[in-house]
């Protein structure tokens, strides 16, 4: 009869599991599992088996081939599965250097902006994009003739209006804000609140559909215009630096009275300097007070608010507010020295 069939069953075991390589692997299959291989070249022995005896063999051949054939795939796994991992690249080598992050230069003006503030005693206030007409106008004592209403200045919104508040709109300013501080705490108050607002203004070099605020909203017993003319002053020479030139002219906004717009000296690189409106001010109007339920006859106050990118204009001396809208890293790597804190004081 040969060789026993279980001396060629740990014989082609033992070769499987030695194998090193796909291509060793199937040589062996060749040499025991196929056609030709020896373990058929047994189940071919059956014929000169004594009859009796041929069924217990050709069990015990049949165990010891699906037996081989157990191994055989195992072993083919493994191999499989080395071979993948070969191929891949290796992930161990050092990484491509990349450049340490950066703060936008809105976000780095947004936040020197928050300081100055913080450290003379201002809040931070939040409110929602998406506001309603009381808010963003009635309260404000705009009224419905204003220009500022009108659809092609404003983006209202296809919604169902709010039964109490009117329609919806992206909120032109951060003033909405105010009104809904002023109808959630009592006096005094002393907040800012930065944020992104939406206009239908043709886009140029000093106009976005789409840009950043902050203002401003104090309100107590005592508050007048030198305190808002002596709290801007400090603010702006503080940002920009001491022997930054300033200036208040008469305007008219329709929720505070008396009102100014302030303006900036501008002087950009390779450029005749320009005086540039920057913010709106004033005391807030009695209106406004009776709208949120506050008595104007006891309380006084005063509000501002500034664009943030005009500011970053004037900072770092750009000539285009598209520029920071862009986001062309050529540009934007021009600010390296705004590395990203572990915390920042202010969200936009």
């Amino acid at each position: 009869m040969g060789t026993e069939p279980e001396i060629i069953q740990q014989e082609a075991i033992a070769a499987i599991q030695s194998a090193s390589n796909l291509q060793v692997l199937e040589n062996i299959r060749i040499k025991y599992l196929s056609k030709n291989g020896e373990i058929s070249a047994l189940l071919n022995r059956i014929r000169d088996i004594p009859p009796h005896q041929r069924p217990e063999y050709g069990q015990r051949v049949n165990a010891i081939k699906n037996q081989v054939q157990v191994a055989f795939e195992q072993r083919l796994t493994e191999l499989e599965e080395i071979a993948i991992k070969e191929s891949l690249p290796d992930t161990t080598m050092p990484p491509r250097p990349q450049r340490p992050g950066t703060i936008h230069p809105v976000n780095a003006t947004l936040e020197r902006i928050v300081n100055i503030f913080r450290r003379l005693g201002f809040a931070l206030a939040f409110g929602p994009d998406i506001e309603t007409e009381f808010h963003n106008f009635d309260a404000l004592n705009t009224p419905p003739e204003h220009p500022a209403r009108d659809e092609k200045d404003t983006f209202y919104l296809d919604l169902p209006p709010h039964p109490q508040y009117g329609r919806y709109l992206l909120r032109t300013q951060t003033s909405p804000v105010q009104i809904r501080v002023l109808q959630q705490q009592s006096p005094p108050i002393r907040i800012i609140s930065p944020g992104r607002c939406y206009r239908r203004d043709e886009i140029d070099a000093t106009h976005l559909a789409s840009f950043h605020q902050c203002e401003g909203l104090v309100v107590d017993s005592e508050s007048g215009l030198p305190h808002l003319k002596g709290t801007l002053e400090f603010f702006f020479r503080e940002l920009l630096g001491p022997e930054t030139r300033l200036r208040f002219r008469p305007h008219y906004f329709p929720f505070t009275e008396p009102s100014y717009e302030v303006d900036l000296w501008m002087q950009t690189n390779g450029q005749q300097g320009r005086w540039l409106e920057v913010a709106g001010c004033g005391m807030v109007h009695p209106a406004v007070f009776e709208a949120v339920g506050i008595d104007p006859e006891a309380h006084t106050g005063f509000a501002f608010g500034m664009g943030i990118e005009r500011l970053t204009m004037i900072l770092h001396g750009l000539p285009d507010l598209r520029l920071l809208e862009q986001n062309d890293l050529r540009f934007l790597r021009q600010f390296p020295h705004y590395l990203l804190p572990q915390h920042t004081t202010a969200e936009v």
